[in-house]
């Protein structure tokens, strides 16, 4: 089954953009998924194909009209979720990456201007969906984010299928470091572990730099994770030793 994306834009000329490139754009002229870039202003009802106005309440900016909003969203909706890009939305994770590359495709909202008029996610069933804690120009940069990320987990994109398994989330950990040839470079050698050939030694080395690197670097993560491995299946919290 074919991953379709289909992207609800002011600016379609933005895609496929860099997705055209590299094992996204050879899985695109392979067939493995496709792209429709939907202008968002063919849905305008005025002759002036108007696609904002001013805040109810006042302030800077515009905001982008629900009705437009809606008429885009209806001439592609099916059973692929609607993502819509804002700051305002939950982060997106490896897990929920997953999930939609593992579906039928997505469909998703282009933020611009102040953004979206609320009465959009009361009326449709849109996921608001952030891919950070800072502001960019326009959802579209987003876009390119959330479909890279799904893409590549696609069957027959990546070269192994156990190309992604011990990337960085996957595991609720951050990636161990890697490593490649020369083996002295500038006086930094490669661990000596990783040279030694003992499978179990280097399986061990890499779980432990993991753990280490992702208590230092993000306690956030750590947290969770440490939350996770002590639970039990039934969901009940066990004791550790330090308790």
């Amino acid at each position: 089954m074919t991953f379709a994306a289909t992207v609800l834009t002011l600016y379609p000329e933005m895609f496929p953009g860099p997705l055209g490139v590299s094992l996204a754009g050879r899985a695109l002229g392979e067939g493995k998924w496709s792209l429709d870039a939907v202008n968002i202003r063919d849905f305008a009802i005025d002759k002036h194909r108007t696609v904002d106005d001013t805040p109810a309440g006042g302030g800077a900016g515009m905001v982008l009209r629900a009705d437009v909003l809606a008429a885009a969203i209806d001439s592609v909706a099916d059973d692929r979720p609607v993502l819509a890009m804002t700051p305002r939305g939950a982060p997106l994770t490896q897990e929920r990456v997953r999930a939609l590359a593992n579906g039928p495709g997505v469909i998703i909202l282009c933020g611009r201007f102040e953004g979206f008029d609320e009465r959009i996610f009361e009326g449709r069933r849109v996921e608001e969906v952030s891919i950070g804690d800072y502001i960019l120009s326009g959802g579209e940069m987003g876009a390119l984010v959330v479909l890279d990320a799904c893409i590549r987990l696609l069957p027959g994109v990546m070269g192994a299928a156990s190309s992604g398994v011990d990337e960085s989330f996957e595991t609720g950990l951050l990636e161990y470091p890697q490593y490649t040839r020369p083996v002295d470079w500038e006086g930094r050698t490669i661990p000596e572990v990783l040279r030694s050939g003992d499978h179990a030694r280097i399986s061990a080395w890499r779980k432990h730099m993991a753990e280490t690197d992702t208590r230092l670097r993000r306690p956030d993560l750590w947290e969770r994770h440490e939350g996770a491995r002590v639970r039990s299946p039934s969901g009940a919290q066990r004791q550790t030793k330090d308790e």
